[in-house]
């Protein structure tokens, strides 16, 4: 039996990342239970796999992590489960959010400096 069954059965269904393959060979076994850590959920069947592949998608198209090849192939497979394209945007739209927090961080640094410069402030 092999060692490392998830990235196995993953490769095998065309969801392995070939960014992964360096870190595959120098720790397997870690790989391993990451992939089982994040596949936990589904293969447990706490959450269906419409709503897996939703989260999937998210997280594929996080800003932090913007995994292009993830979100089209979660995206395929959300709409095979059953998933509307309005759900999937709905998905999107919320994942979008994740980057206003540097408008909200940067935005009262600025207004700071201008203060200190007494520039005025933009016009709306």
């Amino acid at each position: 039996m092999s060692q490392t069954p998830v990235c196995d059965a993953m490769r095998a269904q065309g969801q392995w990342n070939a960014a992964w393959d360096e870190a595959a060979a120098i720790d397997a076994e870690w790989v391993e239970r990451f992939m089982a850590m994040g596949t936990h959920p589904i293969a447990r069947g706490v959450l269906d796999p419409k709503t897996y592949e939703l989260i999937a998608i998210a997280v594929d198209a996080s800003c932090t992590h913007m995994y292009a090849p993830g979100v089209r192939r979660h995206i395929a497979k959300a709409l095979d489960l059953g998933a509307s394209p309005e759900e999937i945007m709905a998905v999107l739209q919320c994942v979008a959010v994740l980057g206003i927090h540097s408008v909200a961080l940067g935005a009262p640094m600025l207004a700071d400096e201008m203060k200190a410069r007494r520039l005025a402030p933009v016009p709306a």
